[in-house]
């Protein structure tokens, strides 16, 4: 069973600024709540170690793999929960060029494998509020340093 969650926000900047903003990961700890590092050599194909915080569940941390990393539109990875097939997603991050130098920024994923029913209440409630606070604070930084 697949089952997608996208959430999007408009931000007061144009996308090169807003890339660059969300792909300095060192600067993570400062200003992004939901996704406290990533670590690695970003780029197709690569693994990465990711610390997720979603708000009132538990971190975790993973090593998905870099599906697609296009400056300055996409980045994408793939992760399981132990095996694949078990737990599966493909987390996104999209920058959509908006009329007036903005942003559209889209984040969403797509769940996939065995555990999916069980876990929709959890993707709906404590990832849902991960993304959307993820969201929010990228909106901020950005609008803050243009």
């Amino acid at each position: 069973m697949a089952y997608q969650l996208r959430t999007s926000i408009d931000i007061d900047a144009p996308v090169d600024h807003v890339w660059q903003v969300f792909t300095r990961f060192e600067d993570y700890p400062r200003w992004n709540p939901f996704i406290r590092s990533i670590e690695g050599q970003v780029e197709t194909g690569a693994k990465i170690k990711v610390r997720l915080a979603p708000p009132g569940g538990k971190g975790i941390t993973m090593r998905p793999k870099v599906v697609r990393f296009e400056a300055p539109t996409e980045f994408r990875w793939l992760g399981h929960l132990g095996i694949p097939g078990l737990f599966d997603g493909e987390h996104y991050f999209q920058l959509e060029p908006l009329p007036g130098n903005r942003t559209r920024f889209v984040q969403g994923e797509i769940f996939g494998g065995l555990l999916v029913p069980l876990l929709k209440k959890m993707i709906d409630g404590s990832t849902q509020d991960g993304f959307n606070s993820l969201n929010k604070a990228l909106k901020e930084t950005c609008e803050r340093s243009t």
